[in-house]
C-alpha cells in the first residue's frame, strides 16, 4: 500500500471568523477564505487547477464554489462525509495532487447553520431515509446527540470508578481549557474564558453534560491551496508537508456490539494507528507538537486523549488534572479554542483545524504559540458513540 506522506505540501490556507454570521452567505463565506488562502500561497485565483469542496447541507453540486469563485469550466467535486467533511476535501485534493492529475489544488469546506433555525445540527439522513421510506428503524436513534455523549460519560465514570461530581469537574476543566485558547483566537465564535463554578453552574443539557460541556452551532468556511511538495519552495520558505491523511469508517455497530464498552471510539483508534503508521510516528504522545480533536463535548475529548495514545486507557483523569493539554503543557491540545470556542459548522471544522495546526508549525499563531512545533494532528469524529467515521490528518514543517 502507498503513502501519501511528504508528497504534497500545503501553500496557503484561509479562514473566515466562524459565528453567528447573519450579514454573510455561503458564497460571501467561501470567497474570504478562498482569497485569504489565494494571497497566502502568493497564487491567482487563475492558478487554480481543480478544487474539492466540503458541505454537510448547505449546497449541493460543485457549482456552490465554481459561481462565486470563478473557477469557469474546471473541475469541481462536491464531498461529503459528516463531521468529517472538510478533511474529506482536503484528503481527496492532496491525492489529486500526489497522483500527478493537478499541480495545484484547492480545497474548500463551509458550512451555514444559524440561518436554518436549528438549535444543533439538522439530521438529513434520517431526512432522507424517511422521505424515501427507508427508515432503518432498528439503527435509528430516538434521542439527541447530547444523550447520546451523555451516556459514554456515565458509562465512563463507571468504568473507571470516577464519582459523578468528581467526573463533572473533570470534564469542566477541559472546558475551562478550551475556553482559556479560544479567548486567544480571534477567529473563534466565542471568545471569552470562564471558571470552573461557571461550567458547573451551567444549565444542564443531557445529565452530566451541561452547557459548557456542548459545541456551539457555528457559521464557517476553511480553505487550503495544496501542490506537489517538489514544487512548494516555489511558492513560500515555510511550506507545510502533508506527513498522513487516514479515514477509518465504522461499522455502524457499536452499540449492538455487547463487546464495546461505550468508553471509547473505536474508529479514532484505528485511524490513529493507521495514521502513525503512515507518518512513522512510534509514540504520539512524545512526537506530535500540538492537536486539534473534534471537542464536540469535553467527554469526546477525553477519550480522544485515550483512543489516539496520548493517554493510557482509564487515565485521562490524571493528564486532566496536571494540565498536560492546557497552551503550556506537555502536548497542548486545541490551541485555538477547538470546537468548544469556534462551534461546529461540519463542513469547514476539519479545514478549520488543519488552519490552527499550519499556523502553528509556522510560528504565526500569535498569543497561543507553542514551543518549536514540529508535527501537528487534526482529528474529526462524525456520528456518535458506536456509530462514527473518523477522519486523522497529521502535517509537519
Amino acid at each position: 500500500m502507498g503513502s501519501i506522506k511528504d508528497r504534497v505540501a500545503i501553500i496557503g490556507m484561509g479562514c473566515t471568523k466562524f459565528g453567528e454570521l447573519w450579514d454573510m452567505d455561503c458564497k460571501d463565506m467561501i470567497i474570504d477564505a478562498a482569497y485569504e488562502a489565494y494571497e497566502d500561497a502568493g497564487i491567482d485565483p487563475k492558478d487554480i487547477q481543480a478544487a474539492w469542496m466540503g458541505t454537510y447541507v448547505s449546497g449541493y453540486t460543485g457549482s456552490m464554489i465554481a459561481e462565486p469563485l470563478k473557477l469557469m469550466y474546471k473541475p469541481v467535486t462536491r464531498v461529503e462525509n459528516m463531521c468529517a467533511t472538510g478533511s474529506e476535501a482536503l484528503r481527496n485534493a492532496c491525492y489529486a495532487v500526489a497522483a500527478g492529475i493537478y499541480d495545484i489544488a484547492l480545497a474548500i469546506g463551509f458550512e451555514k447553520l444559524k440561518d436554518t433555525g436549528y438549535s444543533g445540527l439538522p439530521d438529513s439522513e434520517l431526512a432522507v431515509e424517511f422521505v424515501l421510506g427507508k427508515t432503518d428503524t432498528y439503527r435509528a436513534p430516538t434521542f439527541s446527540t447530547p444523550a447520546q455523549f451523555a451516556l459514554m460519560a456515565n458509562k465512563y465514570f463507571a468504568e473507571y470508578g470516577i464519582d459523578p461530581d468528581e467526573g463533572r469537574e473533570l470534564l469542566a476543566k477541559i472546558a475551562v481549557k478550551n475556553h482559556h485558547n479560544g479567548a486567544l483566537s480571534p477567529k473563534a465564535h466565542f471568545q471569552r474564558e470562564i471558571t470552573i463554578e461557571q461550567a458547573l453552574k451551567a444549565p444542564m443539557v443531557a445529565y452530566p453534560l451541561g452547557l459548557y460541556d456542548c459545541c456551539g452551532v457555528s457559521d464557517g468556511s476553511a480553505a487550503a491551496v495544496v501542490v506537489r511538495s517538489d514544487m512548494a519552495k516555489k511558492f513560500r520558505d515555510d511550506p507545510i508537508y502533508i506527513k498522513a491523511l487516514q479515514i477509518c469508517q465504522g461499522p455502524r455497530e457499536g452499540s449492538l456490539n455487547y463487546e464495546w464498552g461505550y468508553t471509547n471510539m473505536e474508529e479514532t483508534y484505528r485511524a490513529g494507528i493507521a495514521a502513525y503508521k503512515e507518518a512513522g510516528i512510534n509514540n504520539p504522545r512524545k512526537e506530535i507538537s500540538i492537536a486539534e480533536v473534534h471537542d464536540c463535548f469535553t467527554i469526546t475529548e477525553a477519550t480522544i486523549y485515550e483512543d489516539l495514545q496520548f493517554t493510557p486507557r482509564g487515565k485521562a483523569k490524571e493528564d486532566i488534572e496536571a494540565g498536560s493539554f492546557s497552551l503550556d503543557g506537555e502536548l497542548p491540545i486545541n490551541t485555538d479554542g477547538g470546537l468548544k470556542c469556534f462551534g461546529h459548522p461540519l463542513g469547514a471544522s476539519g479545514l478549520r483545524m488543519m488552519y490552527e495546526v499550519y499556523k502553528q508549525l509556522q510560528e504565526k499563531a500569535g498569543p497561543r504559540q507553542v514551543k518549536n512545533p514540529s508535527l501537528g494532528l487534526s482529528h474529526n469524529i462524525g456520528g456518535v458513540p458506536g456509530s462514527g467515521v473518523c477522519s486523522i490528518i497529521i502535517a509537519g514543517n
